[in-house]
């Protein structure tokens, strides 16, 4: 079904609805708010990525959404607009060794706060999308379904989810007969089956397999 175009004052109030957290906190006398989100906690291979974004008072992306609700490619041209509007953002990745090591939440929570550390303006409140928070250096508070309700974890979820997917193409040059550039490394039914024919390779997720698959 195709989504449903919404006219230029009707989009404005939907990016309005989205920056309720960012109006309360500005409200509150904070300046430099980020906001936090992930990609790629799923996946059988590959590593974890991240972003911070923080976005300016006055900055509106039209079409700024959970990027779980974007096509590919609306992802990649909203990438470029907020790499281009944003007043600071950046990237972080732990991969399938860290996660392995420490398991996918405290790699996911690395991701995250490596990214806010990158970020060049240090934020003075952050936002992170789900219910687990960890020190970043700031105050902050954790938002269920965040980027669906925040405009900067919005933009976070957009980067971390298009620099992942960029990343998997890459590796797919690399390990072709996985199929990364169609699944990303997520547990479909031909990744499944690809892994017992041909075994895992060194960007597979060694715990993840071991859970869903048993001993190779």
């Amino acid at each position: 079904m195709a989504a449903v175009k919404l006219s230029i004052e009707e989009e404005k109030m939907r990016l309005h609805e989205m920056s309720v957290f960012e109006i309360e906190y500005r409200k509150k006398g904070f300046c430099s708010i980020a906001g936090v989100d992930e990609a790629g906690r799923g996946p059988l291979a590959g590593p974890v990525y991240a972003a911070a974004v923080v976005l300016g008072e006055n900055t509106l992306i039209p079409g700024l959404n959970d990027s779980k609700k974007l096509s590919e490619k609306r992802r990649e041209e909203l990438y470029e607009k907020i790499t281009a509007e944003a007043v600071s953002y950046a990237v972080a990745a732990v991969d399938e060794n860290v996660i392995d090591e420490i398991n996918i939440l405290n790699a996911t929570l690395l991701a995250m706060k490596t990214a806010v550390d990158k970020l060049s303006v240090k934020p003075d409140f952050i936002f992170i999308d789900g219910n687990r928070g960890c020190e970043m250096g700031a105050p902050h508070i954790t938002i269920v379904k965040g980027d669906a309700k925040s405009v900067s974890v919005a933009a976070a979820s957009i980067l971390a989810k298009v620099s992942r997917d960029r990343y998997m193409k890459k590796l797919a040059e690399e390990y072709p007969q996985y199929g990364f550039e169609k699944h990303k490394g997520y547990g479909t039914k031909a990744h499944i089956d690809a892994i017992r024919k041909y075994g895992p390779c060194p960007v597979h997720r060694k715990s993840f397999l071991n859970k869903i698959l048993g001993n190779l």
